[in-house]
């Protein structure tokens, strides 16, 4: 039976170099299943460091972030502008022009949501806001508008000058901007 099988009778008169083989064999096939578990790890970390990242995008804090205490001061909410029409996003919108404008103190005088401009076509919605606030009251006003949720971006600002004598600080400015965000349709 072995005489048809030269390997065979070669390893069956040497047993010690068909141990070998068998030893080699097992480190082999122990180095692919090695590198294959770490292949798995390292695919499973990359998904985990995905994950947190869109989830600070989109405003939920991390695990890791929460335990290491970092992430603090990070607005909360959705970078996007939320509603399932454009409509309805926009009217988002403008309650949060509105909301900010109220919060320094000021008043809106008129307002107007553009859902179809230049712009529009890459999915942002515009606001043009006609408002008075004071004047110490615009930088906070415009530091909510670009660092709170979503991410909103001021296209124009003009500010006048309040009415009152030249040299005094008091009075409350005329302000119009322009502010646009993106909608990512409705989901």
């Amino acid at each position: 039976m072995t005489g048809s099988n030269p390997t065979g009778r070669y390893l069956a008169r040497f047993p010690s170099i068909a141990a070998a083989i068998y030893v080699a064999l097992v480190i082999v096939f122990g180095c692919i299943i090695w590198t294959a578990i770490a292949d798995i790890l390292e695919h499973r970390a990359a998904v985990v460091s995905a994950l947190d990242i869109l989830d600070r995008l989109q405003g939920r804090r991390s695990i890791a972030a929460g335990i290491a205490g970092a992430g603090e001061g990070v607005p909360i909410g959705s970078p996007f502008l939320e509603g399932p029409t454009v409509t309805v996003a926009g009217a988002a919108l403008l309650q949060r022009m509105t909301g900010a404008v109220t919060k320094v103190g000021g008043s809106v005088l008129s307002s107007q949501v553009e859902l179809q401009g230049a712009q529009s076509k890459d999915g942002f919605i515009g606001v043009i806001v006609s408002c008075e606030v004071d004047q110490p009251a615009l930088q906070q006003l415009l530091y909510d508008l670009e660092a709170g949720m979503p991410f909103l971006f001021v296209d124009q600002l003009v500010a006048q000058s309040p009415a009152a004598a030249a040299g005094s600080q008091e009075g409350r400015m005329r302000v119009l901007l322009a502010v646009y965000g993106q909608w990512q349709g409705g989901k």
